[in-house]
C-alpha cells in the first residue's frame, strides 16, 4: 500500500541512496571508534602485556557486573588465557576498525564485532538480580548501541558506498528500485 505524501516528494531511489550514504557514514564512524580503542591496546603495552585485560576481567567479577552464566567462563577460561585473549581483543578491534573504515569485508567484520560486543555486554553490564526490565537495557547501553550498529551492518549492504569494495568492483552509487 502506498501513501501519497505531497510534503515528501523524494523518490524511492533517492531515499535508498540517502540511506546507503547514512549507513556508510555510520560504518566509517564505528570503524574509527574501533581504531581509536585498538590503538592503545596494539601500540601500548599495558593492556596486553601489563595485565590491563586481566584487571578488567577481575573488575567485572569483583563488581558483580558479569551475567551469572558468564562468570565461570571469565574465572576459568578468560583469566587462564588472559594474554591470548588480550591479543585477540586488541588485534580484533584493529581488524574490525580497518575493515569498517575501508568497507572491505564489512559484513564479516560486523559479525565479529557483534559477537565481541555481546561478550562485553554479558561480561560487564549485568544490572543486578533485582533490576527491573528497563535497567537491563540502561546498564548495557554502552555496548548495546554498537550491537545494534553491527546488526544493521550484517543485515544491510554496508559496502554499497564509500568502500574499497565499491571501487574494486566499479559499482556506482546508483540504486535500482522496483516500482
Amino acid at each position: 500500500m502506498s501513501v501519497n505524501r505531497p510534503d515528501f516528494p523524494r523518490s524511492r531511489a533517492s531515499v535508498a541512496v540517502q540511506n546507503d550514504f547514512a549507513i556508510a557514514i555510520l560504518r566509517i564512524a564505528v570503524g574509527a571508534l574501533f581504531l581509536i580503542f585498538a590503538e592503545y591496546k596494539v601500540f601500548g603495552t599495558e593492556f596486553v602485556f601489563g595485565g590491563g585485560f586481566e584487571r578488567w576481567i577481575r573488575q567485572f567479577l569483583a563488581e558483580g557486573s558479569a551475567y551469572r552464566f558468564v562468570v565461570p567462563f571469565l574465572r576459568g577460561f578468560a583469566l587462564g588465557h588472559a594474554r591470548a585473549l588480550a591479543l585477540l581483543s586488541a588485534y580484533g578491534e584493529l581488524a574490525i576498525g580497518i575493515s569498517l573504515v575501508l568497507g572491505l569485508w564489512a559484513r564479516a567484520a560486523s559479525l565479529c564485532g557483534l559477537v565481541y560486543m555481546l561478550s562485553l555486554l554479558f561480561s560487564a553490564n549485568y544490572p543486578g538480580p533485582h533490576a527491573v526490565f528497563w535497567q537491563y537495557f540502561g546498564a548495557a547501553l554502552e555496548h548495546l548501541v554498537l550491537v545494534l550498529c553491527f546488526m544493521t551492518f550484517v543485515m544491510g549492504d554496508p559496502e554499497r558506498v564509500f568502500s574499497v569494495s565499491q571501487f574494486r568492483t566499479g559499482a556506482s552509487t546508483s540504486v535500482r528500485v522496483a516500482v
